[in-house]
């Protein structure tokens, strides 16, 4: 696990926003995971700054019931930042973890597409018609450019080091940050209950 992602382990239900979306998604065969089950996930959230990190991670450990940590209780910014592979195995034996959520920002995509323009005319009466010049209205024509952030949530066990299910999803235009991650962990819960990874 050189390349540590964001974690969660997402077993909350709130509705998901029409932004964003599953976009694929893997499981490993026979793996399942319950809410009432015995474990301790540590969340890890990779991203540009520490604040960010906090808050990323402090809004997925509430989805835990109690069973999330977040990685920036356990990980200092500076191990994060070097990502060493031995240093966070010792941490998560420490700390007793069966499990680590994982999630990244793995792309971020420009879209541009062409919105046409529209034209009004009234040609109800030859009184309308005559005023043809005036009674038209017409709004141009436009480009718009969405930016679509996929971010990629992974799942594993600790012992054994193993990968139990991955996804991608996929958010337009994402403008609050707590916002997205709560779209992001339905999508996310919603598509394991899907898969047959997450059981009630």
């Amino acid at each position: 696990m050189k390349n540590l992602v964001f974690v969660f382990f997402l077993i909350g239900m709130i509705s998901c926003g029409p932004s964003t979306e599953i976009v694929k998604s893997w499981r490993d065969p026979g793996s399942v995971v319950s809410p009432t089950g015995n474990q301790k996930v540590l969340v890890v959230g990779l991203v540009k700054d520490e604040s960010s990190r906090r808050i990323v991670e402090d809004n997925l450990v509430k989805r835990l019931n109690g069973k999330g940590v977040a990685s920036y209780s356990v990980l200092t910014e500076e191990m994060v930042k070097a990502a060493k592979e031995d240093a966070l195995n010792e941490k998560l034996a420490q700390g007793g973890f069966t499990h680590i959520l994982m999630v990244r920002l793995a792309d971020i995509e420009k879209e541009t597409s062409y919105v046409p323009g529209t034209t009004t005319g009234y040609y109800g009466g030859y009184g309308r018609y005559y005023g043809y010049g005036a009674g038209m209205y017409s709004s141009p024509g436009y480009y718009t450019t969405d930016k679509n952030y996929f971010v990629e949530t992974a799942i594993y066990s600790v012992t054994p080091d193993k990968l139990l299910w991955t996804g991608t999803t996929k958010t337009v235009n994402p403008t609050k940050m707590e916002q997205t991650i709560n779209d992001i962990a339905v999508a996310v819960t919603d598509q394991m209950k899907k898969d047959g990874f997450l059981i009630k």
